[in-house]
């Protein structure tokens, strides 16, 4: 099997923030889930603990982001936190 973008989930200080998903997103990540935690040999008992590290991933390699985050240090309503 090809290896999957999202390796093995490091730990993260987190906060909870709901969102909602269409059901054919839902169905679709409880399917990576799967396949997931067979790439890395791992259980993951929650679906939903995928989503903030491919978000991380999205936005650490969404180019224009990054370029946008080196030039920039306040965005229109507040300053930006640098990671």
């Amino acid at each position: 099997m090809k290896p999957l973008k999202l390796g093995q989930l490091p730990r993260l200080e987190v906060v909870k923030m709901t969102i909602s998903l269409s059901a054919q997103l839902k169905t679709d990540l409880e399917l990576y889930a799967q396949v997931h935690a067979q790439s890395v040999g791992s259980p993951l008992a929650d679906a939903a603990a995928l989503v903030p590290h491919m978000l991380q991933l999205f936005i650490d390699s969404d180019p224009g982001f990054r370029t946008f985050r080196k030039k920039k240090t306040t965005v229109p309503g507040g300053p930006l936190s640098s990671p």
